[in-house]
This record gives structure tokens, sequence and C-alpha cells, in this order.
């Protein structure tokens, strides 16, 4: 068996617990990995500014790591924020998507360094600047910005809506970009072949650490490609029931119990397997 050199682990619903913060317990089981060489990666859908917050509060600024952001579209230098990587959505079906999405109804989401654009005011749009604290705003030039060159589209709506129009995305430009659903309120649509595991597979290569080494845990659908990717994959038991079937293992304990933790602390610690 390989020992673990380095752990990607997703954000929301895997390192915080439902009220945003990272336990005392899961701290110093990253603390630990970091003092004894192991490397960690957050990899979220989160854009920079948001990813790079959680980063400093673990010190990870000074581990000589990368951070995976925009759901793998873009990786970012830890210690400097500079882009290492980063992949844009073709315009032509990013635009075909948005015109099929906006005629259903649905508002679409963009990111622009701290702020996120909306085609139209929407009730999930309130909800994430609680979750991240990005401004945002409605710009005149909405369909503009796509053409211009955007990492991704986040389409939030009732998990119902959003199942259905995934299947309608999926026949119409499935073969030209990756969609999932990232929560059950959010539908993305990113660059072909991006995603955390293609992402989680760049920086595996930039550190010289072998796929059988690497640790990944999450709990939703865009985990998946990381999770099976990694040498060893953890689903978070509070998490997807999708995921659960894709991952190796899954946390006895939720995120809020410290399931994370526990996972560092028995398989990356402890070196056992």
């Amino acid at each position: 068996m390989h020992s673990i050199r380095l752990i990607a682990l997703d954000i929301d619903d895997t390192l915080l617990r439902t009220d945003l913060s990272i336990s005392f317990r899961t701290r110093k089981a990253i603390k630990r990995c970091l003092a004894a060489g192991v490397k960690v990666v957050l990899a979220s859908g989160r854009v920079y500014k948001s990813v790079s917050y959680y980063a400093k509060l673990l010190a990870l600024q000074k581990s000589g790591s990368y951070l995976i952001c925009s759901n793998g579209s873009l990786i970012h230098d830890a210690a400097t924020g500079d882009i290492v990587c980063q992949t844009l959505l073709p315009p032509k079906p990013a635009l075909a998507a948005f015109d099929l999405v906006d005629a259903e109804g649905f508002a679409v989401q963009i990111y622009e360094g701290d702020v996120a654009y909306v085609s139209r005011n929407n009730e999930f749009a309130v909800y994430e600047k609680k979750l991240t604290g990005m401004e945002q705003t409605v710009p005149d030039n909405f369909r503009e910005m796509i053409a211009a060159g955007c990492h991704k589209l986040v389409i939030p709506g009732d998990p119902m809506l959003l199942r259905q129009l995934e299947v309608i995305l999926r026949n119409f430009v499935g073969d030209e970009v990756t969609i999932f659903t990232s929560k059950p309120y959010y539908l993305e649509i990113l660059p072909p072949a991006t995603d955390k595991g293609s992402a989680l597979a760049k920086v595996s290569e930039l550190l010289g650490i072998e796929r059988e080494a690497v640790l990944a845990a999450g709990d939703s659908m865009n985990d998946e490609s990381m999770i099976r990717w990694a040498g060893l994959g953890i689903a978070m038991c509070n998490g997807d029931d999708r995921i659960k079937k894709a991952a190796r293992l899954v946390t006895e304990m939720s995120n809020d119990e410290d399931g994370l933790a526990r996972v560092i602390e028995q398989y990356v610690l402890t070196g056992s397997q």
C-alpha cells in the first residue's frame, strides 16, 4: 500500500461544518499532515477569493501547494495566488447553453474576480452572497461577457427542475462541455474535459506525487471525478448517494461530527489503509 502524500479536500459539507466553520479537530489533523510533509489541496467550486480565505486559515499558503478553484477550471499557486492553469468555456456552446437556459426562465451566473454576475436577480444569488460574501450584479451585457470568455456557467434553481434541464442540456451541448450538479440547487457547465479530477491529476504531476498516494474527499457530484481518480477516494456520509457508490470508502461520521478529521487520522496520520 502507498502512504498518502497528498490530500485533496472539498470545502462545503466536507471540510466545513454546517455553520461554515472548520472544527478544532480537523484543523489539528491538517496541521499534523503539513508538519509531516503531506501536501494539502483545497478543491472547490468556489472562486479563488473564497477558497484562499480557508487556505489562509489552514496556513496552506506556506505549504508549497495549490488551490483548485471553480471546479477545476482554475488552479492557483497557494502561496502567490498566481494562476498556474486555466480553461475557458468555448464561446459557441456556452452561448447556446445560455440562450436555452434563459429561454426556459432560469438565471445564470458567471464569475470575474470578486464579483458574481447574474443574468437576472434570483433567490439563490442572495443565498450565495451569504455563503461566499461575493457581490452580485446584473450587467447589461451578460451575453457579451460569456462570449468574451468565462470559466463556467452556474444555473441555480429548484433541484427537480434542474434535473430536467440537465437532461435537455446534455442532449443539446453535452458533447462540447462538461455538465454536472455541484449541489442539488446548482447546475454547472464547464469547459470540456474539465473537472476536479483532471485538475487534481495536474496538481499531482506538478508536485511529483503518484496517483496511488493521493486521497480525495468530497460529498457532491462535482467531487466524483477526483474521488474516482485518487488512489483513495472518500465520500462523506452526509453526501450524495451517487458519490458514496463511487467512493472506495464512506466516512462513519458527517461533516458536523469530525468525519473528515477521523479519516485523516486513520488513513494519513497512522499510515493505515
